[in-house]
């Protein structure tokens, strides 16, 4: 039971000795007592006037004064107006942070056979061309997010669709025909997500010179330059053969298939690589490919249900109208499906796979209207979860230097951006001296883990309704609300740590009481009880940097104490050992809110 659950029942105990009545606990109110005050929890007395038939300062004076003779957590209490200030006791903080050192998982919730299933789907990536900075915050985001609804008490299915099919795809395999000369990733020595990427980029270079070429022909017959476009456009050969080697595809041509199975391998060995280094997996992972089909079979079915309806081009829309929204097309004229039919496929199919509680797609926030759109959808197809589907909603991430174009080749590879964040992180640690004395492979290590972990939190921190520019220098810095600066803190206490062990100084199970606390120890010890808390409000409001911020306060807090206190040098031996536990702890909780960014945290710096 924490400090404020006990004051809370001693509250209800006082209220029924003073004044003979019953009160229900949601009516006690606790709050922090404001900075300018002396105390750390305030009692709200307004809504006792009514027992007590008293002034607000009697009432409060009277229930101050039952609770520090009854309870013995109260050291001391002063009324302000309304308001009973309480100064919680030395023992009841030290008997705080006894319950938290007992619990290596503090603050997590631990799942059950009756935990209800929760399955997240995230990163969704294109098998024409590699990650880039878009999908780094997607799967970063995803990641965090599948970890913190799983502290909560949730079983977590993490799940991925690959979008293998369609217009796209088969442009980069038209490209490598045309020029790749028989190129592999092992011939190349490239990823084979960044060989296909730069054919997507080749087909577009070759098909934008054709078009300028027809359009110079056409214009020379007198058409106007937009008559021009349009014409050259329909009429590129170029595209026309991609267009014609989509319909091989669907027609299931052995040759276009077998070409489409090599190019895609190559493309998952690439992204297997990259989510490696990244730190993210998946529990399932659905092809568009396989989806779709099941997609237009269930668009048939609410077809014959009278759900949707088709027009003379024989086309299957579905009229949105009474929901406030427009006609949404469902299947193409040509039989061809849209984004919408595979997203209604792919939940059939995880539906059949796992006993969905609750369905989160992680996808950036220019498909908002999407998703509105397919909730209403999958509700009308019968899907349980459709209504309640959570649209985790994020904004777009820049570089300082603007947007990206993936056809153009002017995309922030996420491959790049991750070595290039490790050698940053090299070259600083390097310079500040953090790397003495370590061999090659330690100092590796830690580049990738603080590299890796600027760019993670960076990200992570930025609550992810935003838009928000990535600045690589910056989210390397060793000092301010960075990743590395929270880092640096948590190896700084496994080093006092580690001296303590070398000295013989043991941290008990429990501390024993008696110890006089001093402001900030006992600040400390509530942030870290806090945590608790957080990691509810992050998962309540699908929120990661709840918990980054909270994180980096906590570790600005605890740098303060380190800075103004001694620990090992302290001479009182109960304080010593208790400082070390109050340090300990505080890693620990550090250790658990990163973990849930997908952060890791080095034990030397």
């Amino acid at each position: 039971m924490n400090i404020e659950q006990k004051l809370v029942t001693s509250v209800i105990s006082g209220l029924k000795a003073l004044y003979g009545q019953d009160v229900p606990a949601a009516q006690v109110q606790l709050q922090k007592t404001k900075k300018e005050f002396e105390g750390h929890l305030t009692l709200v007395v307004f809504p006792f006037l009514r027992l007590s038939r008293k002034g607000p300062e009697q009432t409060a004076q009277e229930i101050g004064e039952y609770l520090l003779a009854n309870e013995p957590s109260v050291a001391a209490f002063n009324v302000i107006k309304g308001f009973l200030n309480l100064t919680v006791a030395s023992s009841a903080w030290i008997e705080l942070l006894n319950g938290i050192h007992a619990e290596s998982s503090y603050g997590i919730v631990p799942v059950t056979d009756k935990s209800p299933l929760v399955m997240i789907e995230y990163s969704s990536p294109n098998t024409n061309k590699p990650l880039h900075l878009g999908h780094v915050r997607n799967n970063l985001l995803g990641n965090a997010l599948a970890n913190i609804v799983a502290a909560n008490g949730n079983k977590v299915v993490k799940t991925n669709i690959v979008n293998d099919r369609g217009i796209h795809i088969c442009k980069s395999m038209l490209a490598w025909q045309k020029y790749g000369g028989g190129e592999t990733p092992e011939t190349s020595g490239k990823k084979g997500d960044h060989l296909i990427g730069d054919y997507y980029v080749a087909f577009d270079k070759h098909y934008k010179a054709e078009v300028k070429e027809l359009m110079s022909e056409f214009r020379d017959e007198g058409m106007s330059e937009e008559e021009a476009k349009a014409k050259a456009e329909a009429e590129s050969p170029l595209m026309k053969e991609a267009r014609e080697m989509l319909v091989r595809w669907e027609a299931n041509d052995p040759e276009v298939r077998a070409l489409w199975k090599k190019m895609n391998d190559w493309v998952y060995a690439g992204f297997d690589e990259t989510y490696k280094m990244m730190g993210v997996t998946f529990d399932k992972i659905y092809y568009e490919s396989n989806t779709y089909l099941e997609g237009k079979e269930k668009v048939m079915e609410g077809l014959e249900k009278g759900f949707f309806y088709r027009k003379e081009d024989g086309s299957v829309w579905a009229d949105l109208t009474g929901e406030g929204l427009d006609h949404k097309l469902l299947l193409r004229a040509d039989g061809t499906s849209v984004y919408m039919t595979q997203d209604i496929g792919t939940a059939k199919l995880r539906f059949a796979d796992y006993p969905i509680d609750k369905m989160i797609y992680v996808v950036g926030n220019e498909q908002n209207y999407h998703f509105q759109v397919l909730s209403i959808l999958l509700d009308k197809l019968g899907f349980e979860w459709g209504k309640g589907l959570v649209h985790f909603s994020y904004g777009m991430v820049e570089l300082p230097e603007g947007k990206m174009k993936s056809r153009e080749g002017t995309v922030v590879d996420a491959d790049d951006l991750m070595a290039e964040m490790i050698e940053t992180a090299k070259e600083t640690s390097d310079e500040l001296g953090k790397l003495d004395g370590l061999t090659k492979e330690e100092a590796d290590n830690i580049a990738r883990i603080v590299g890796l972990g600027a760019l993670k939190y960076f990200i992570l921190k930025v609550d992810a309704r935003k838009n928000m520019t990535f600045n690589p220098k910056e989210s390397i810095d060793f000092n301010g609300n960075t990743g590395p600066f929270i880092q640096y803190t948590y190896a700084r206490i496994q080093s006092v740590l580690r001296k303590a062990k070398e000295a013989g100084i043991e941290i008990p199970a429990r501390l024993p009481d008696g110890i006089e606390l001093s402001e900030k120890e006992e600040g400390l010890i509530q942030m870290i009880a806090d945590f608790a808390s957080v990691v509810k409000q992050a998962g309540e409001d699908y929120s990661p940097s709840v918990i980054a911020n909270y994180t980096y306060d906590l570790v600005k807090e605890y740098n303060q104490f380190y800075h103004d206190f001694s620990i090992l040098r302290e001479e009182n031996e109960a304080l010593k050992v208790f400082r070390l536990a109050l340090s300990e702890n505080v890693a620990k909780v550090v250790r658990l809110g990163m973990g849930l960014l997908g952060i890791e945290v080095p034990d030397r710096m």
